[in-house]
C-alpha cells in the first residue's frame, strides 16, 4: 500500500488485534478467503437493481455471484427455495431491520421487541433509533427472578397492545429461544413474528441452537459474529400469498440502498460455504461448550452471571452488585488495559445508565476462532477476577 499514514494504521490495528484476549460477543476473525473476497474486484462494480433487473451493464458475473450467494444462504441454513425467497443486498444489521419493517408495519404502527436494557437491540424499536421514531415499541422484557424469558407474560402483553409485528431477537440475552412460544403469541395476536438472530447464526447453522425458520415469517441475520463472514446482513421471508420477499426486496431497493456492495456479498458467499463444513459445525460446539466454561468458572469466583449461565456465546456479568461493585464501564477500562476487551451492558432490573451500566458482557466467539479451549477459558476468567477485585 502506497498510502503510508493509512497502512500504518492498518497494521497498528493488526497487531493490537494479535495481543489482545478478544471477548465482544459480536465480534470474530474471518479466513483468508473471505477477507479475499472483501478486498476483491467485485468493489469495482456499481450493481443497482436485482438480477436480471439491474440498472447498468456489465453485471453478468455480479448477477451470478448474487445468486450463488442466496442459494448458499439457503443451503446453509437447509431451507428450500419453494418456501424461503432471500435478499442479501442489505449492508448491515440494522437497515436490514428497518427494511422489514418498512416493508410490513405501516407508519406509526407497533413493534413489540425487547427492551435495550434487558437485551434487545437498538434496531428493535427503541426510541433513540430510527425504528422507534418510525415506529412504537411495545416493550418486554425478562422475568425479574429467573433472568429469562416469560412467554406467558409476554402473551399478555401481546394481547393487550395488538403489536403489527412482534421482534423475537437479542443482543444480549445468553438462552436457547423457544421460537414456537412466539409464533403462538404472534398468532394470538395476528402480528407478524419476525426473528434477528444476528449473534447465533452461526450456532443455528451448526445445530447448536434450535432454528427459527419454522416458525418465522421473516428471519434476518448479521454475518460477521458467531457466522464469522464479513459486516453484512440477510433477509430470509416466507414465501405465501402475502409476497413478505417481494415488499422486502423493494423496501431493500429502492426504498433503503442504491448499490450493493458486490465485494462484500462475495465475502459473504465465502462465509456461508465455510459455515456449511463440518470444521464450523465443530467449531460452534466448541463456541458454547468455552462459554459455558467460562460462565461456571466466573461463578466459581462469586460474580453474578445473569440468569445464571449461558447456552450461547454470550455471557452478562453484574459487576456492580447493587453498588458493592465496579461499574461495567470501570470494569471495561481495567480490562483493556490487561488486555483483555469486553465491552460494557445493561442488565435487566438497570439502575444505571446506559453509558456506564451495571455489567459487562463477554463472548467467545472470536477466541475460538484462535483456538482457545474450555481451560483457556478458565485462565482468562481467573485473569478477569484478578484483575477486576485489584
Amino acid at each position: 500500500m502506497k498510502d503510508t499514514p493509512i497502512k500504518k494504521i492498518i497494521e497498528r490495528e493488526k497487531k493490537r488485534q494479535d495481543k489482545v484476549i478478544n471477548l465482544i460477543a459480536s465480534e470474530n476473525y474471518v479466513s483468508d478467503d473471505v477477507l479475499d473476497a472483501l478486498g476483491s474486484e467485485m468493489v469495482n462494480k456499481y450493481s443497482e437493481g436485482y438480477p436480471g433487473r439491474r440498472y447498468y451493464g456489465g453485471n453478468e458475473m455480479m448477477d451470478e455471484l448474487e445468486k450463488l450467494t442466496q442459494k448458499r444462504a439457503l443451503e446453509t441454513f437447509k431451507l428450500s427455495d419453494k418456501k424461503w425467497h432471500v435478499n442479501v443486498q442489505p449492508l448491515s444489521g440494522t437497515p436490514a431491520n428497518l427494511a422489514v419493517y418498512m416493508a410490513l408495519i405501516p407508519p406509526g404502527g407497533k413493534i413489540m421487541g425487547m427492551s435495550l436494557e434487558q437485551g434487545g437491540h437498538l434496531s428493535h424499536g427503541f426510541s433513540a433509533s430510527a425504528t422507534g421514531k418510525f415506529w412504537k415499541q411495545v416493550p418486554f422484557g425478562v422475568d425479574t427472578k429467573t433472568e429469562r424469558i416469560d412467554h406467558d407474560r409476554v402473551g399478555e402483553i401481546a394481547l393487550k397492545e395488538k403489536p403489527d409485528m412482534i421482534v423475537a431477537g437479542f443482543t444480549a440475552y445468553p438462552r436457547k429461544v423457544n421460537w414456537k412460544r412466539f409464533r403462538e403469541i404472534a398468532d394470538s395476536c395476528g402480528a407478524y413474528l419476525h426473528v434477528d438472530m444476528s449473534h447465533i447464526a452461526g450456532l443455528v447453522a451448526a445445530g447448536e441452537h434450535p432454528s427459527p425458520f419454522r416458525y418465522a415469517d421473516t428471519v434476518m441475520t448479521t454475518v460477521h459474529k458467531t457466522l464469522r463472514g464479513p459486516r453484512a446482513a440477510i433477509i430470509w421471508s416466507v414465501k405465501d400469498d402475502r409476497k413478505i420477499g417481494q415488499a422486502v426486496d423493494r423496501a431493500v431497493f429502492p426504498g433503503l440502498q442504491g448499490g450493493p456492495h458486490m465485494n462484500q456479498i462475495a465475502s459473504v458467499a465465502v462465509a456461508l460455504k465455510e459455515a456449511d463444513g463440518a470444521d464450523f459445525k465443530k467449531y460452534a460446539k466448541k463456541v458454547v461448550s468455552n462459554a459455558k466454561a467460562l460462565a461456571g468458572a466466573l461463578k466459581n469466583k462469586k460474580w453474578r452471571v445473569i440468569s445464571g449461565g449461558t447456552d450461547t456465546h454470550l455471557i452478562l456479568i453484574d459487576t456492580w452488585l447493587k453498588g458493592s461493585g465496579i461499574s461495567g464501564k470501570d470494569a471495561s477500562e481495567r480490562l483493556e488495559k490487561k488486555g483483555i476487551i469486553v465491552n460494557k451492558n445493561t442488565i435487566p432490573g438497570e439502575t444505571r445508565t446506559a453509558t456506564d451500566p451495571s455489567g459487562i458482557r463477554l463472548g467467545t466467539a472470536a477466541e475460538t476462532t484462535r483456538g482457545k479451549n474450555e481451560k483457556d477459558f478458565v485462565a482468562i476468567a481467573d485473569m478477569i477476577d484478578e484483575i477486576l477485585k485489584k
